[in-house]
């Protein structure tokens, strides 16, 4: 495979599986955006791997560990998968840590096992695995002024993780899966029981109403990371903050719509998000 067809498909997987995420992806000038392409595949590898619940934890395990061998092989320049042939092509161009994708794959590794959270610092540890990690792998590509663009690319991260947590709260359930922290449903007076039994009431409204202002304040606290970023990266990074948090805006009008179903914008929606933040350039 070439490294023109490895980026291909790279981007084939990044608009298939990350609608979300490459709507701003697009925005890129080339070179930045065939390695965020590179590197948002292998990161759905990873997550692809973990999710895959027809498979044995085993083999699964298995799995990963290949994938992290292979990033060892990458970063000495010799890639034998396609994304990974891409990979190893975007670092000739950015100093992507490899730290951050074997963060990624721990998270991976975790979600296998773990599929309850009691508290919130505890969901943010994982968030600092599968979020953060992301923060600093897209930071590497997009360029920025000043360490301050670290911190606020985490603030961005977790802002989209804890979107993804509450907007999937019951597609979730399907896979056993409850990351909404156990010590803020009894604060609602909730059980897990309760989602599982799909309960819709004023006491799970009010729960993911909590849930999406506090994705909403880590929004906020992320603003400062446009004006750190290299200019040209700075559009792209507010489409896919503000995608997300379209996402939550749309969940506020119907806080249990989560309990249902999965939501997504449609293709006009995303439309409207381009063009409301050129008029606008703001997460929220």
């Amino acid at each position: 495979m070439t490294v023109d067809e490895a980026y291909d498909l790279c981007r084939a997987i990044a608009h298939k599986h990350g609608a979300n995420f490459s709507v701003g992806f697009r925005f890129l000038p080339r070179v930045k955006r065939r390695a965020v392409y590179a590197a948002y595949a292998v990161c759905r590898v990873a997550d692809d791997i973990a999710d895959e619940e027809i498979d044995t934890p085993e083999n699964r395990r298995t799995q990963l560990d290949a994938l992290q061998r292979e990033l060892d092989a990458t970063y000495d320049g010799n890639p034998s998968q396609p994304i990974t042939i891409a990979l190893a092509d975007a670092l000739k161009h950015f100093a992507i840590p490899k730290s951050a994708f074997i963060a990624l794959i721990d998270g991976c590794r975790q979600d296998m096992v773990k599929t309850r959270y009691e508290t919130f610092d505890e969901l943010l540890q994982y968030c600092e695995l599968v979020a953060s990690s992301i923060s600093d792998i897209s930071l590497s590509i997009f360029g920025y002024k000043t360490d301050a663009a670290l911190a606020h690319g985490r603030s961005l991260s977790t802002a989209l993780q804890l979107t993804n947590v509450t907007r999937d709260v019951g597609d979730d359930l399907s896979r056993d899966r409850v990351y909404v922290p156990a010590e803020e449903l009894r604060q609602f007076g909730l059980t897990e029981r309760d989602l599982f039994a799909r309960v819709e009431d004023e006491r799970v409204r009010a729960l993911i109403e909590f849930q999406i202002a506090r994705a909403e304040r880590y929004f906020r606290d992320a603003e400062p990371l446009l004006k750190e970023l290299d200019f040209d990266a700075r559009f792209p990074t507010l489409l896919m903050g503000g995608v997300y948090a379209t996402v939550l805006a749309k969940l506020r009008k119907d806080p249990l719509l989560v309990i249902r179903k999965r939501l997504s914008l449609t293709p006009l929606e995303k439309v409207l998000v381009v063009g409301s933040r050129v008029l606008r350039p703001h997460f929220v």
